[in-house]
């Protein structure tokens, strides 16, 4: 199985949607997916239909989740970009490599860099449901206001085992989990809208670019 198909682990994105209530997933599958709304590899995140159709059920304001295939990346950063420009924020779970060309985009427009320490994310295998070894980098969450950014990004830390035993203790409730079934929903732009109720949201006018140095980040500890 290849890095594109790792999953998140439960814990992992349970620990984040306590603190950001993410409604949706936009990069899933029938099997994995982290939301009851929530977008496969055959809806396409990426195309304009597919977007306008998350900016028309999710109201601004709001966050949804983001795990990207390990080989390209890029492409979900500016699909990130392009959400928080339309007021939907979102959090990406990311390598740490700031060697490569799209972090230095995230940066430019992220308001938070928040880096796995003292350990490795142990990713899942979609078909078995169990932990795969091979993952030689580390990991970071990178999060995208929805009403945008007025100052560098600020950078914070959150050790893995705090982190999956956070996520770990929130899986023990029942009421916090969906189940995985019919009533999931893929963000589809061929069928018709599940909560039509929804107001459309507000337009958000475009921040301006803040150019900055990595001299410009703020570090901190956050935890749990």
């Amino acid at each position: 199985m290849s890095r594109d198909s790792w999953a998140t682990p439960m814990a992992v994105y349970m620990a984040m949607d306590r603190e950001f209530d993410f409604c949706g997933d936009m990069c899933a599958d029938d099997g994995n997916a982290k939301h009851p709304l929530y977008i496969t590899e055959a809806d396409d995140a990426l195309t304009t239909a597919t977007i306008e159709r998350v900016v028309s059920l999710i109201p601004s304001g709001n966050y949804v989740w983001i795990n990207p295939p390990y080989s390209n990346t890029p492409p979900w950063v500016a699909l990130a970009i392009q959400l928080q420009e339309r007021g939907i924020g979102s959090v990406m779970l990311a390598m740490d490599d700031s060697s490569v060309g799209w972090y230095w985009d995230a940066l430019q427009r992220c308001n938070e860099i928040r880096e796995v320490v003292k350990g490795r994310i142990a990713f899942v295998n979609s078909e078995t449901g169990l932990p795969v070894s091979g993952n030689n980098k580390g990991s970071k969450f990178l999060m995208f206001d929805p009403y945008g950014r007025q100052s560098p990004p600020r950078r914070t830390y959150i050790e893995r085992d705090q982190l999956m035993q956070g996520g770990g203790e929130l899986m023990q409730r029942p009421d916090l989990l969906f189940p995985q079934s019919s009533e999931q929903v893929p963000l589809s732009p061929d069928i018709e809208p599940v909560s039509p109720e929804l107001p459309a949201p507000a337009p958000v006018e475009s921040e301006p670019k803040n150019e900055f140095t990595p001299d410009d980040l703020h570090h901190n500890n956050t935890g749990y």
